[in-house]
């Protein structure tokens, strides 16, 4: 009983970041009600994949990969498609929604009046656009399979890849969200998104780029994703998707270290 009257008088120290958790139960109790919201985000890839992949591949045939390899086009575009729609995922929720909830909403003011800190909403919010991508990936990842798609049981390692693309994405995508004065910046933000899908190997390897060109698509973000999900659905992995993953998990880790000092910053003057 003594020790159920101290915590009472003097609460227990809890460390930021733990209550991450509570924000994204938050979220999915707003969305229950609006799930078709979430479903329809999956059938932007598939539609892709069945007007390009599939019609546009009949034309094209074959495509050679560097090793020597030929696939059909449709199973070089499939990957490409699954880590286009993990980059869309994470990047339109942690700025569009994020930023309704930071200018307009004030919903995070509210939230913060709880013991809820910075950080707990960081996390929150790029869980909660994992926890999106994820059924996104499931499901696109079942479809490519019924098609003949996945040459490999390590397709099932495209799943955590494309969280990884997203953690990647919704951290910048969080940090960027707080320097945003109104709705015109996401305009900046397509701008950034449609060269990365268009110039990432999404849709023909990069070898037939110019050199220079070819420099700046390895810079990619979403070049490194790819390449990540081709690896598990071709079955051709080897040690160059760790530096593939390195590069992802550290664009992830520093857009979060920006986000949350940014966050305690304008919430917390």
């Amino acid at each position: 009983m003594s020790s159920t009257l101290v915590t009472r008088v003097i609460p227990p120290i809890r460390r930021p970041g733990t209550r991450a958790h509570r924000l994204l139960e938050r979220n999915l109790m707003v969305y229950r009600r609006i799930w078709m919201i979430i479903v329809s985000g999956f059938f932007e890839p598939v539609f892709y994949l069945f007007s390009i992949g599939i019609g546009v591949g009949a034309l094209v045939g074959e495509i050679q990969l560097s090793d020597g390899r030929l696939i059909t086009y449709s199973a070089f575009v499939a990957p490409a498609l699954l880590a286009a729609s993990a980059m869309n995922g994470a990047v339109f929720e942690s700025t569009m929604n994020v930023f309704f909830k930071l200018k307009w909403g004030k919903i995070y003011d509210a939230i913060l009046t709880t013991p809820l800190q910075p950080l707990d909403i960081a996390l929150g919010e790029t869980a909660f656009s994992l926890m999106r991508g994820g059924i996104y990936s499931v499901g696109f990842v079942i479809v490519m399979a019924a098609f003949g798609l996945v040459e490999s049981w390590w397709g099932l390692a495209a799943v955590p890849a494309c969280l990884l693309i997203g953690f990647a994405f919704a951290g910048v995508g969080l940090a960027a969200t707080t320097f945003m004065k109104g709705w015109q910046d996401f305009d900046l933000v397509t701008l950034v998104v449609q060269p990365l899908f268009l110039f990432s190997g999404t849709f023909f390897p990069i070898e037939v780029y110019p050199p220079t060109l070819q420099i700046i698509a390895r810079l990619s973000p979403l070049y490194h994703g790819t390449e990540l999900i081709r690896a598990a659905t071709l079955g051709n992995a080897d040690w160059s998707i760790l530096g593939h993953a390195g590069f992802l998990l550290a664009m992830g880790l520093i857009g979060m270290t920006i986000a949350q000092r940014r966050f305690h910053r304008l919430l917390l003057p």
